[in-house]
């Protein structure tokens, strides 16, 4: 639905409010799919406590999480003055409008912000294009999924096997910490830093896209039925629906090199999307 200009920073408090209270369409479908194949009792009773919630949230307008994470914010498109105020104004309205849990502190130190802001906060990624429109995402992460970022720069000599045995150990090991079932975003190649990028970027592509690349898709497919034939299940208490989905990214790198990140969704992957037309006009568009 098009809607009338408004300014930047109504627009994110918007998107923030979607984005905490509205389960993306292809989750909440794959969420659906993992409920009609789960076999276990104690998984399908967690399966249905967590579509409730999901339900409970929209009809709300209340976050589905306690933990309102960080935003992280991918802006394409072309440059709208004042961007990144509008964004930081954003949050400050959003923080009574969600509202959200006051998360950022100082590393050391551990002292609250209290504004969701504060150094560095928040973040975002600029990717300019001569598109006749500017499209905001906001990639939600709580620390539950955030902690179980990990990257291993791998031998090139390990291949697709050292590759998968990486990727597999680092959802197991997270075990129930992240709220399973999972988003699982994966990057390969590109340096240490890219990487990681790159993985968390995976989990902004939506699960019913199928990955053009043969490669990759044939990668996500096995990884899929491998980690929900693990028994580890919706968190963590058995079952067959470990994963909602596999994503994966990636950029050629050095000869000498092999890095590999794995950055983790909870079931309730929130990510939303406004596009702001050449006219000021806008909508959300996921």
């Amino acid at each position: 639905m098009i809607k009338t200009p408004r300014s930047i920073d109504d627009i994110v408090a918007g998107l923030l409010k979607a984005a905490n209270t509205k389960l993306p369409d292809d989750i909440g479908w794959a969420l659906e799919a993992a409920a009609g194949w789960e076999t276990d009792e104690t998984a399908r009773s967690q399966l249905g406590g967590i579509m409730e919630n999901v339900k409970k949230a929209k009809f709300l307008g209340r976050p589905m999480c306690q933990d309102t994470g960080v935003p992280v914010f991918y802006v394409s498109g072309k440059m709208v003055p004042g961007m990144e105020e509008g964004i930081r104004e954003g949050i400050r309205k959003a923080n009574t409008l969600v509202p959200l849990r006051p998360n950022t502190v100082h590393p050391i130190t551990r002292k609250n912000s209290g504004d969701n802001l504060g150094k560095g906060m928040p973040i975002i990624h600029y990717k300019p294009s001569d598109d006749e429109y500017t499209d905001i995402t906001v990639l939600i992460k709580g620390a539950g999924s955030e902690n179980m970022t990990r990257l291993a720069m791998l031998n090139p000599a390990d291949g697709i096997e050292g590759i998968k045995a990486f990727v597999i150990s680092a959802v197991l090991e997270a075990g129930g910490r992240p709220c399973p079932p999972t988003v699982v975003g994966i990057g390969i190649g590109g340096t240490s830093d890219r990487c990681v990028e790159m993985a968390k970027e995976a989990l902004l592509i939506p699960l019913d896209k199928v990955n053009e690349d043969i490669a990759e898709r044939k990668l996500e497919e096995e990884l899929f039925t491998i980690l929900n034939s693990s028994g580890l299940g919706p968190m963590g208490l058995g079952g067959d629906s470990t994963v909602l989905g596999v994503r994966i990214v990636t950029e050629y790198c050095h000869t000498a090199s092999l890095p590999v990140a794995v950055n983790l969704n909870c079931w309730a992957a929130r990510k939303a999307t406004a596009r702001i037309k050449s006219d000021g006009t806008y909508e959300y568009i996921g």
